[in-house]
């Protein structure tokens, strides 16, 4: 892949979660093309396989792993099998995560007769078992993977942990209370981690992509005729660069975060890619 700049990960076992997605598979391959052994683990497992042989295909060393975020004796299981193929982690990336349409309102703003409505999905009714799975995917989906993989990072010279947030960590956006919430979790996980595994010489820190078209947001963003929505005018109103980011513009950051000669002296950072969103008031 085209890199924006290179960084020595020769001999470094990364491991990235939610590797079978967009933007995770695109941190893989980058971390893989600067010399990283990379284990992309994902419940999808067939997904987590045809982009860990993309990147076989390139010359890099990859293994799919299947495993579930919020199961511990999953993630302990494909910590074995990584352990055992690759060697010890050196590079955590937690990038699991997402949101659900149970956790999401229909409506933006609470109108009149919402309390009794049961014909859309509004505040009052939304589903608190979805709320819950939205949550834990985000917030234990990166907590469950640090508590299997830091032990390998301990006592190591260049070790890191990279967490994946998000501009709704910041601000809120409308209908996702779930996710925006179970974000700002992982921002504030994210720097409470760094204060723990300081002594230990881990860095940990977070990206805060803004708005990237996903799998995930692909049906909110685009009709099905490919013609963008009301909510995607209103997302590109908000970010004066007036468009969506391309995968490959967060593997900058990402590199960046990961390279101890960039940012030994960086850790508990959440970095926003959001092409403006976070610094316009709308005005």
């Amino acid at each position: 892949m085209n890199l924006p700049f290179s960084i020595d990960l020769s001999g470094k076992t990364a491991v990235v979660t939610g590797a079978g997605g967009v933007l995770c598979s695109m941190f893989a391959k980058a971390l893989a093309a600067c010399g990283a052994k990379v284990a992309l683990l994902d419940k999808n497992g067939e997904a987590a396989e045809r982009e860990a042989q993309a990147i076989r295909d390139e010359g890099g060393c990859a293994l799919a792993v299947p495993c579930d975020v919020l199961s511990k004796e999953s993630m302990e299981q494909a910590h074995q099998t990584v352990l055992r193929e690759l060697g010890s982690c050196d590079i955590l990336l937690n990038g699991a995560g997402g949101n659900n349409p149970r956790a999401t309102t229909d409506k933006e703003y609470c109108e009149d007769g919402d309390v009794d409505r049961t014909d859309i999905k509004t505040f009052f009714n939304l589903d608190p078992e979805g709320v819950q799975f939205v949550f834990n995917l985000n917030f234990l989906g990166t907590l469950i993977p640090t508590q299997v993989f830091a032990p390998d990072l301990i006592g190591k010279d260049d070790a890191c942990i990279l967490n994946v947030s998000s501009m709704n960590a910041f601000t809120p956006l409308t209908k996702i209370p779930a996710y925006s919430g179970a974000k700002a979790a992982v921002s504030n996980f994210t720097q409470w981690l760094a204060v723990h595994f300081a002594p230990q010489g881990i860095r940990v820190n977070a990206i805060a992509p803004g708005f990237f078209v996903t799998n995930q947001n692909r049906a909110l963003l685009f009709n099905e005729a490919g013609e963008p929505t009301p909510r995607t005018d209103k997302i590109l109103r908000g970010t004066p660069m007036n468009r969506f980011g391309e995968a490959e513009e967060l593997v900058g950051a990402l590199l960046f975060l990961v390279s101890k000669k960039a940012a030994g002296f960086v850790t508990g950072v959440v970095l926003p890619v959001d092409g403006g969103f976070a610094a316009y008031s709308g005005v």
